[in-house]
Formats: structure tokens, sequence, C-alpha cells
């Protein structure tokens, strides 16, 4: 058999292997030509983890072996695992030995000479491991079971052991496996296959699942392509490339809809930003005179931690609306802030000013406290209240302090004011006796028989009402109401009795009843020279003005008696 250049394809990539004939007795095998190990043996001091050893069946096929140098002593000892391959010995390395790539498995190197003792041991090497262990009994390893994979109808093994896949009408070559039969040859590229087959049959339900994002599954398919670009496998390509489509199309149709989401949530996101900015304007737009400062400052920085929240861990607008919602958010703490100075400068100046005005008010109450001038200082000081309140307000502490002051000296002046009032109280209650003593005098005089006595008594009892001096506040306007009620009806009847004694009054009395009379009988003449005319416009015209006239004379006569006429 001539050289030929062939190439196997792992689980997620290819390599590429040149050999002539599998590896004879005591030769050496490179690293890199090594075949399949299906399952690593179990190294006791090595201490492999089990669940490497899998990522040893994914090591590059070697198609056909080239002859190893001699000097492999621990290769003649190893037992075979697997029928597809013979086992690396050295390949049971400790787990950091393991590469992790298949591309690269471990070189098989020449045991070295025991090192000499040192005051602290060395690691062992992998060879100086392997060296131990050729001189101990290997426990048995149970051959690895692989299931029947229904992907090798799809391809074929010619004599000389080369394995193809069929792709339409068309066959592609894969690679071979030296020392295999052509079942396992087939089984194996098939399972090849079974694998990225299996990668894409994930990827699809990759893509299906809503919360995996679309740029993961793109870089998934971008890996899934290139492995089969890679791949010498053998099974239904043309399923495989199908499967790929889909995935494509379903990746497209993903991210539409990712980017119809992102397009509803960033709309959401620039209605909760609005939202921000317009509660901020609003309260930066309030009057002075009406803002609450502090609650609104301390809402304007709670909006200010939404917006950084929004920012850290919400949808992302873009940076046009970004700029523009930061731009007005900006504008209104700027606004609000610059508000806040200008008001609390002007406070203080009006808090200056009325300070200095009540100052001078309390110094103007102090000098009125010790006044005992009543009526006059009282209403001074309520003179002084009004402009108290009319001052504003200073700082709170310091209003305060003003205005205990000021109260000190008005309630110095009122408390002595009542004081000298409660004195006077006693001795009005004394006057008040002899005030109710003359009600009762007074009111002997009602009802008015005979006008001159009632007002010879009443002028008797004004006189000695004055002398009776001033009685308690809370009676004043009591006993007052009494004495001017009988003196209206005393007053009453004088006039009424002047009235009536008026010749000037009587006489005009009198020539009103005269001139009601002539009138009255011109009208009646006239409303019989109407009635015979038959004229009962006029008629009722007449009757009219004769009826009120009538009535008028009626009242003269009445004013005529009460003259005395």
């Amino acid at each position: 058999m001539s050289d030929e250049t062939t190439s196997t394809t792992p689980a997620d990539e290819s390599v590429e292997v040149q050999a002539e004939t599998p590896p004879t007795e005591g030769e050496e095998t490179p690293a890199e030509e090594a075949p399949v190990v299906e399952e690593a043996p179990v190294v006791e001091e090595a201490a492999a983890a089990p669940e490497e050893a899998p990522a040893l069946e994914e090591a590059p096929v070697v198609e056909e072996a080239a002859a190893a140098p001699e000097k492999a002593p621990a290769l003649e000892e190893a037992p075979a695992v697997a029928e597809e391959a013979p086992v690396v010995e050295e390949a049971a390395a400790a787990p950091e030995e393991i590469p992790a790539s298949a591309e690269e498995p471990p070189v098989v190197e020449e045991a070295p000479a025991p090192a000499p003792a040192a005051p602290k041991p060395a690691v062992p090497s992998p060879a100086a491991l392997a060296s131990r262990m050729a001189a101990r009994p290997t426990p048995p390893v149970a051959a690895v079971v692989h299931e029947h994979s229904d992907s090798a109808k799809f391809g074929r093994v010619d004599d000389e052991g080369h394995v193809f896949v069929k792709v339409g009408d068309e066959e592609r070559e894969v690679g071979s496996y030296p020392g295999a039969t052509p079942d396992d040859a087939l089984q194996y590229f098939a399972r090849k296959y079974d694998e990225i087959a299996s990668s894409a049959d994930l990827l699809v339900q990759r893509l299906a699942n809503p919360d995996v994002p679309a740029k993961e599954v793109a870089d998934g398919l971008s890996t899934l392509k290139d492995h089969i670009a890679e791949a010498h496998v053998v099974g239904d390509l043309a399923a495989l490339e199908a499967s790929v489509a889909s995935i494509e199309a379903g990746l497209a149709s993903k991210r539409e809809t990712e980017q119809a989401a992102r397009a509803e949530a960033r709309a959401a996101a620039t209605v909760e930003r609005e939202a921000i900015v317009a509660e901020a304007e609003a309260i930066a737009g309030q009057h002075p005179d009406q803002t609450q400062w502090k609650q609104s400052g301390e809402r304007m920085r709670a909006l200010l931690d939404t917006w950084k929240q929004h920012q850290r861990s919400g949808t992302k607008l873009d940076k046009p609306t970004e700029n523009s919602l930061w731009q007005r958010f900006s504008h209104a703490r700027n606004h609000f802030d610059k508000g806040r100075r200008t008001y609390f400068a002007q406070l203080d100046s009006t808090r200056a000013e009325a300070k200095g005005t009540k100052e001078s008010l309390v110094h103007e109450a102090e000098a009125l406290a010790t006044s005992q001038d009543w009526g006059p200082t009282a209403r001074a000081f309520k003179n002084l209240m009004d402009q108290w309140r009319q001052a504003g307000r200073a700082s709170r502490t310091e209003d305060d302090a003003l205005w205990e002051r000021f109260k000190a000296a008005q309630d110095s002046f009122f408390n002595a004011k009542d004081e000298v009032s409660a004195a006077e109280e006693e001795e009005f209650r004394a006057n008040l006796a002899v005030k109710e003593e003359l009600l009762k005098e007074a009111e002997q005089i009602l009802p008015v028989t005979d006008l001159e006595k009632a007002k010879a008594q009443l002028r008797t009892v004004q006189d000695k009402w004055d002398a009776a001096g001033k009685v308690p506040r809370a009676d004043i306007d009591r006993t007052e109401k009494a004495i001017r009620r009988i003196e209206t009806t005393v007053r009453e009847q004088d006039e009424k009795k002047w009235k009536s004694s008026n010749p000037e009054v009587a006489a005009r009395a009198n020539s009103m009843v005269t001139q009601l009379r002539s009138s009255i009988e011109t009208i009646e003449k006239d409303l019989a020279k109407a009635t015979a005319a038959g004229n009962d416009r006029s008629v009722k015209d007449l009757t009219a003005k004769l009826e009120s006239q009538q009535v008028w004379l009626k009242q003269a006569e009445a004013a005529g008696d009460e003259f005395g006429s």
C-alpha cells in the first residue's frame, strides 16, 4: 500500500494524519498520530478523573500509522482496550497532563533515568509514572461497547480500507481506520456524524428557547458550520445541511423578534424616562412661594437615582433620545437648584429686614409696658400688634425670641390693667345695686298718663343715675338699654302732644281737607256728565280718580282730628 494522506474528524475538529501501516510491537507511536483511545484505563497513581476519559475517545483516528522507532518497552506491555485501536498507556497521565484538545495528544517519550535523590521529592513525570506502572499488574479493563449507528448506511468501505460517504449520487472519501473491520470503521465515522447531528439538534432546541439570545445561537451556528466544513464523517449530510438552513431561517426570525422586542422595550423605557423628566420639570416649574423645598429636593434626588438605575440595568435608549431627555432633565434640575438658591437668598434678606422691624416693635412695646394710661396704651399695643403681623418672619429661632419679648411686654401692661380693672369692678358693683333700684323706680312711670308728671319723675331718676357712677363692664349694656327704653317712651309722648298743639300744622291739615272736598265735588260732576254721555273711558278714569281722592280725604280728616281741628 502506497503512502497517502488522509484525515479523520473528531466531534469538534479534523486532523490530518499520514500513515502506512498500523504500529507493530516494540515500535513507538508518535503522539500526534496515535489511534483513538475509546476509554482510558484506570491508572492508580495518575488519578485521572472518570469524567475526562471520554475526551480521549475524541482523539483523532490514525488511519495508517507510520513506523515508530524502537525503545518503547512501556508500549509493548500496554494491553489493548478497545476493538478499534490499541491503548497508549502514557495517555493515562494525571488530569492536568491530558490536553483539552483532541488535536494534540501527549507525546510518548522514552522513560528517563531515575533522578538523583533531592532534599524534596520532585513530582514524577508522565513517563516516570508509566515506567513505574509497567512493573505493576494492570487491572482488566472492560471493552467499550458502542451503540449501532444507522448513519453508517450512508457510507461504504473499499477493499483497501478507505471509507466513503454518499452525498446524493456522488461519493466522497472521508478517511480510513487501520486495523479495524469495515463495519467498525463505518460505525466510527457514523458516530462522528451523529455527534455533529446532535450538536445541530441541540442548536435547534436552543433556537426555540426564548431565553437564549440570537447572538448565542449565531455563534453556535458559526461553530457548527466550521465543524461541518472540516468534518470527515459518514451520515445524511443533505439532512445536516437542511438542518443548518432551517436554523439559519429560524435565526433570522429570532433576530426580527428580538429586534421588535428591543424596540418595544426601548419605547417603554423612553416613556419611563419621559415620566421622570416630566416630573422633574413639574417640580422645577413650581412657584417659589408655593414650593416645599425640602420635599421637592428629596424627590429630585430620588428621580436622579431612578434615572441612574435605568441607565445601569434598564433598556438602553438610542443616543439622540437619551441625550435629549438628559438635557431636559439636567435643565430642570439646574433650574430647581438655581431657584432654591435664589429663594433662600431672598428669604435671608427678608428675614433680616423682618428681624430689624420686629426689634423696633419690641423696643416700643417694652417702653409702653409700664404705662398706666390704660385706654391710649391699649390702643397703642393693638397698633403694634398689627405692625407685627405685617412685618413678616425672621428665622425661627430669632422670631421666637423676639415674640417672647414682645408678648412679655404686652402681658405686663395688660396684667396691670386687669388688676386695676378688677379693683374698679368691685367698686362698680355697689353702683350697680343703686342703678338697679333706680330702674325699678323708673318702671313706675309707665304707662304715661300724666305727661308732665312723668317727665318730672324721669328727670329725678336721670340725675340720680348719673350720680351713681359706673357699673361693671358686663352690666353696662343691660342697664343702659333699660333706662333708654323708659326715656324713649316719655319722649315719644311729649313729641306727640307737641304736634297736636302746633297751629301751623293744624292749618295745613285743614287746608288739605278743604282742597280735597272741592276736587271731589268737581270730579263727581264730571263723572255724571260722562255717564250721561255714555263715554265709558272717561267714566272709568274719573271713577278711579274719585276713589283715590276720597282715600286722601279720609287721611287728611284723620290728621285734622289728631291736631284738634
